[in-house]
């Protein structure tokens, strides 16, 4: 088990999350997720995210409950999707998502995209469920600092995270920091850029130096800007390695030489082209 697992970061209502968790976009329901989850969680991992959208939240549901580990270890994450937003709908989703995770709560629920012109209501929704206690923390996904601020122009809750597309060659440095400025966690998905351009020169020489992986790398990196994330993997080697990165301490040289590959390069949707 890596102990690393365990750290969290304490978002802005007191509750604490695991900065590395496992992220189960694109993974197969049935036994493909399960085993998944299963594995990850004998690691030691004690974060999942999933969504309605992946189609799995069943698998996560089952694997979680026959792990033998007490529910409240476990911080489990979920999102709404964007044809199911607006009020009653959102509070349908969400008891749908209950439902198939066969669970009473979630740890935190997410806004999966600012949809124009139904994310406020959905974010209304959100506190509802918040006030209910069904989620110990809600917050956003995919938000400019634009659809933040008109988020909060009528919200009572502020957003615990952002969850955004985030890794070296899209570094996301406007958000990251209207997100610290305001107190709102930045959780990154796809953390290692699909693993497209985990050869690029830089990457290979720190981790030649480093003497680890350049996806180890690149995990460092965010945990050593205080940013949360969720690499997928279904493969246990590749979990356990996404994991090991508690043993060795970037330089300050070395973490801005990473910062110096942000090109733009979105790899997913601009939350502005919806």
């Amino acid at each position: 088990m890596f102990m690393g697992l365990t750290t969290t970061k304490t978002l802005n209502n007191g509750v604490e999350i695991p900065v590395i968790g496992l992220g189960v976009y694109k993974v197969e329901d049935g036994k493909t997720v399960y085993d998944a989850v299963r594995s990850a969680l004998e690691l030691g991992y004690r974060h999942i995210d999933t969504a309605s959208f992946y189609q799995n939240e069943e698998g996560v549901g089952k694997a979680i409950a026959d792990s033998g580990i007490p529910r409240d270890e476990i911080f489990v994450t979920t999102k709404v999707w964007n044809d199911e937003q607006g009020y009653e709908e959102t509070l349908a989703a969400f008891e749908r998502s209950l439902t198939r995770l066969n669970m009473d709560y979630v740890d935190l629920y997410l806004v999966h995209w600012p949809i124009p012109g139904k994310y406020k209501e959905t974010w209304r929704a959100l506190e509802k469920i918040y006030h209910d206690k069904k989620a110990r923390a809600i917050g956003v996904s995919n938000f400019h600092p634009h659809h933040l601020e008109d988020l909060m122009k009528d919200a009572t809750i502020k957003p615990a995270i952002n969850q955004i597309e985030l890794h070296p060659q899209l570094a996301q440095v406007e958000v990251r920091e209207y997100c610290r400025n305001h107190n709102i966690a930045v959780e990154a998905w796809s953390p290692i850029g699909k693993a497209t351009y985990l050869d690029h020169p830089v990457l290979q020489e720190l981790a030649a130096k480093y003497r680890k992986s350049p996806a180890q790398i690149i995990i460092r990196w965010d945990y050593q800007n205080g940013i949360i994330t969720i690499p997928k993997s279904v493969n246990q080697s590749r979990q356990k390695e996404n994991a090991d990165i508690f043993d060795f301490e970037l330089s300050n040289e070395d973490m801005t030489r990473i910062e110096a590959l942000n090109c733009g390069n979105r790899l997913g949707t601009d939350p502005d082209q919806l």
